[in-house]
């Protein structure tokens, strides 16, 4: 029963936010899009942390729930909300003490990034026969598009209605709703369809009516 209920709220939940009388995302839209993505380090994040010269103390280390890492000769560094470029720079004061002029280099591995930056993915997803709803949190790429993301999470769901599909988007510090096709890019290969996906962007897919 406690099954049945959360189901229709989400179903109702559904019913308010998809994409029926929201306005449409389109190509025209990507203009407005910064071109300065930069990413940030975020909690589970594996940085690769090169220093040039010292293979010794050049090593991987993975960002603790705490945001923070620890490697040789520095502990608990604030990893979290930093680009790379960022963390290196705090890397080579705290080496100085013991290295002379640390050169240090940061690259990402496998990561998620700050949970502000990720892409969240809610309803009719997978490619599967279930009528369960499901979710998804992944890592935001540059230049991401709406293909790239339903590429992502396996398709939609054998229940899923793409063109009633939206999109909640910050714009300004406030949360909007924006229509989008999914059925129309995926099925009839409508590229215009094919809007860019944004940091923090959460797509909605519900379920078809019958």
């Amino acid at each position: 029963m406690l099954f049945k209920s959360i189901k229709w709220l989400m179903y109702t939940l559904f019913l308010l936010i998809g994409g029926c009388g929201y306005p449409q995302l389109s190509q025209e839209d990507d203009a407005i899009i910064p071109s300065d993505y930069t990413y940030i380090i975020g909690p589970g994040d594996s940085v690769n942390i090169f220093v040039w010269g010292n293979p010794d103390i050049s090593t991987t280390a993975t960002v603790r729930p705490d945001g923070k890492i620890t490697i040789p000769l520095a502990e608990d560094l604030l990893a979290s909300g930093k680009t790379p470029s960022q963390l290196a720079r705090v890397m080579e004061k705290k080496l100085a003490k013991y290295v002379r002029d640390p050169q240090v280099v940061i690259m990402v591995g496998a990561g998620q990034g700050v949970y502000s930056q990720q892409v969240r993915v809610i309803g009719q997803l997978g490619g599967g026969s279930s009528s369960h709803y499901s979710a998804k949190a992944l890592p935001y790429k540059k230049d991401m598009t709406l293909l790239d993301l339903v590429i992502q999470i396996g398709g939609l769901g054998q229940y899923a209605d793409g063109n009633r599909a939206s999109i909640i988007r910050n714009i300004d510090g406030e949360p909007q709703h924006f229509g989008i096709r999914i059925d129309d890019l995926v099925d009839d290969a409508d590229l215009s369809a094919n809007i860019k996906i944004l940091p923090g962007d959460i797509l909605i897919i519900p379920e078809a009516f019958f």
